[in-house]
């Protein structure tokens, strides 16, 4: 009883600040308290949910015949557009919440949604080494599924939400790109629902000229209902070695040299400033030195950037093993930097060790509950933009962003391979 009524008398006070200050003053300025309060929780319940039902609904072995339902159902939607007279351009009726990016498509209020609910691992074939997903799968459950049984993406872009069909529709790149590619190189078909509502599956033999054309058309092609993608064996660590390394010149070199070396079979860099980076190169292993184990996706770990910044100010390379799927998604729980602005104590020890295994909270949360003010500021003050430049290219693409963008120092970058 009188837990309960402490409880509420904080949730009072709370909210008689709250009415004080402004909700608007307390989103901006203090929003670590409604992100820890409610979205941290609320995320939790989400990520639970959905691992919880893609399982299942994999193990039932139920999502092909659920999967041709729902093409049929995005079929009819499509007809019955034509039928209306196509007098508005359709689009995919997913929230623009929902998406990982910043930015909020206002185009789905003027344009005829299509409901697309197709979020599940369809089939698993080792003997073809392939993997079929719906669009809405993302790289979380793929990598769940796929690790529990020996296998894995080639090209794996790190947060667990993204999706296949962003990744395809859109771009996608790793840090194994420099062998594999981007996301579409590893992609052998694609199913999609057309404009006029039929059905069409292209591969690089079949309707090849689709096949090539679908990657970065942003969804203006057709409907993806389908992809299929290469799969690989494998194995439980990934051998990691940290670089750091000092002068742009010498980043560009050494990142350069890296990612020409195939034995590595990822490469990655993390610039902190113009003239000082950590270049990490890894492989996969079968076994783990035990004194060198470092299981950087438990909840009380330090973020990934911050302890490869270690590197840079210790000044020593080093090396390290990390569970395979850990270091998949080792930019997950910060959401690369971004976290730090949101909940500034976010990697403070005492926070991680009570509430870590609660981050990162969802973008789509994140997102819905920005409001307008907070999502101005973001668009006026806030720079998240991927680049794919020429290696020949890199030294000089840097300088210029590093000139034009005025980056301060504290704020990073991160490099990937050619593809």
């Amino acid at each position: 009883m009188e837990t309960l009524l402490y409880v509420a008398s904080v949730a009072l006070l709370l909210a008689f600040w709250i009415k004080m200050k402004g909700v608007d003053y307390v989103l901006i300025h203090q929003r670590w308290i409604f992100v820890c309060l409610f979205l941290l929780p609320l995320s939790v319940v989400f990520d639970v949910y959905f691992y919880l039902r893609a399982w299942i609904i994999f193990k039932m072995c139920s999502a092909p015949k659920m999967h041709e339902q729902r093409v049929r159902d995005i079929q009819r939607q499509v007809r019955e557009w034509r039928k209306e007279g196509g007098k508005s351009f359709m689009c995919t009726g997913r929230p623009g919440w929902l998406t990982v990016s910043l930015r909020v498509g206002k185009y789905k209020k003027t344009h005829k949604n299509i409901t697309i609910n197709m979020m599940d691992i369809l089939e698993v074939d080792t003997n073809k080494q392939v993997v079929r997903v719906e669009p809405l799968a993302n790289m979380g459950q793929v990598t769940a599924l796929l690790n529990s049984i020996g296998w894995t993406l080639p090209v794996l872009p790190e947060l667990d939400d993204l999706t296949v069909g962003g990744l395809v529709m859109g771009t996608g790149i790793e840090s194994s790109s420099h062998i594999y590619g981007l996301f579409q190189h590893i992609c052998v078909a694609f199913e999609l629902v057309l404009a006029d509502g039929s059905f069409v599956r292209c591969t690089e033999e079949e309707n090849s000229d689709l096949f090539h054309a679908i990657p970065w058309s942003c969804g203006t092609l057709g409907f993806l209902v389908a992809a299929e993608i290469k799969i690989v064996p494998a194995k439980p660590w990934v051998k990691l070695h940290y670089e750091p390394v000092r002068g742009l010149e010498n980043i560009c070199r050494r990142f350069s040299e890296a990612s020409q070396n195939k034995k590595n079979t990822f490469v990655e860099g993390i610039q902190y400033s113009l003239d000082s980076a950590v270049i990490m190169t890894g492989s996969m292993s079968e076994h783990a030195e035990p004194d060198k184990i470092n299981r950087i996706g438990l909840h009380f770990k330090p973020w990934f950037f911050k302890h490869v910044e270690g590197y840079l100010t210790g000044g020593e390379a080093g090396v390290e093993y990390i569970p395979l799927r850990q270091y998949y998604h080792r930019h997950t729980r910060s959401i690369f930097w971004e976290l730090q602005d949101i909940i500034p104590f976010g990697n403070h020890p005492v926070f991680r060790c009570l509430f870590g295994w609660m981050v990162p909270p969802k973008i789509s949360l994140l997102k819905l509950t920005q409001g307008e003010t907070i999502r101005r500021l973001y668009e006026q003050h806030h720079v998240v933009q991927d680049m794919l430049v020429p290696m020949r290219h890199l030294c000089s693409a840097i300088m210029r962003f590093h000139q034009d963008i005025e980056v301060p120092d504290a704020v990073c970058r991160r490099l990937h391979g050619p593809g």
